[in-house]
């Protein structure tokens, strides 16, 4: 089931969602200071391409730089949420992709908070 889910997400919403992830974590790498959010955009973008069978947790070993760091993100953060809900309202309107719409609000919070957040496989 979750592969199913996977390649239906991948066509209607995952490409979109990855490229978002990709420009905004471009953009975020051009300054120095913005390079570990922008990694962290990538990460979150490749979880985004196949979200189903993996989460997002808590990274215990992150410390205080990850709330400055999540503060400073805020903007970035803002755009891809926008981004979240363009392709969840088209997806909630249909049955098949209530899964998917609901997929895409489950990725609001990471997408604004990045920082001291890790992407794990899910039982």
């Amino acid at each position: 089931m979750r592969t199913l889910l996977n390649i239906i997400w991948f066509f209607l919403a995952g490409i979109e969602l990855w490229i978002a992830y990709i420009l905004v974590g471009l953009l975020a790498c051009v300054t120095i200071i913005g390079i570990p959010a922008g990694v962290a955009c990538f990460r979150i973008g490749n979880y985004a391409i196949w979200p189903f069978g993996r989460e997002v947790v808590d990274d215990p070993g992150a410390g205080g730089w990850s709330l400055l760091g999540n503060i400073l993100w805020l903007p970035f953060g803002a755009i891809l949420s926008i981004a979240h809900v363009i392709t969840a309202i088209p997806l909630a309107l249909t049955i098949i992709g209530l899964p998917l719409a609901w997929a895409n609000i489950k990725l609001i919070p990471v997408s604004m908070f990045p920082l001291g957040k890790r992407i794990v496989e899910s039982h």
